[in-house]
């Protein structure tokens, strides 16, 4: 329209160069520049993008625009990955799976005086990491407390 970018951006809250992008995207692509897009690109793809963006030395945002992707961090991020480590770089990287805690068995239902040494040990480790998460379960519920608006009366 007739207002520009800056002070449409003064009026929604919305950063200038958000809004750029997103005329930029829609002029290109219309109303397919706001539909939900794949979250992952082949490697290919990715370089043609890069390639594109070097021959014309246009900007990630511009870029972005123009091959409608959602974020401009993610060509930052593939041209970063390139220059490190060539477009062999450029393929999906399968994140590990993080291994979970090994969990202690909760303590047996045998009277103390008949315990060993170790399985009172267990029992005492078992205790304190009981007592660490009902700690911790009381501060973040106070914090949450804290953090709530007040009612006026």
């Amino acid at each position: 329209g007739q207002i520009g970018y800056h002070r449409l951006s003064a009026e929604v809250g919305i950063p200038a160069f958000t809004i750029r992008r997103w005329v930029d995207a829609y002029r290109l692509h219309g109303d397919g520049s706001f539909a939900r897009r794949r979250d992952h690109y082949p490697a290919e793809f990715k370089l043609s993008v890069l390639q594109h963006m070097w021959d014309n030395a246009s900007t990630f945002n511009r870029t972005a625009a123009v091959f409608n992707i959602p974020s401009p961090d993610s060509i930052r991020t593939w041209a970063r990955r390139y220059r490190e480590g060539g477009s062999a770089a450029l393929g999906r990287k399968k994140t590990a799976a993080l291994k979970m805690p090994t969990r202690l068995p909760p303590p047996d239902d045998k009277p103390v005086h008949e315990l060993t040494r170790e399985e009172l040990l267990k029992r005492v480790e078992y205790l304190q990491m009981e007592v660490a998460v009902l700690k911790k379960l009381e501060a973040l519920t106070q914090a949450k407390k804290a953090a709530a608006p007040k009612k006026r009366k």
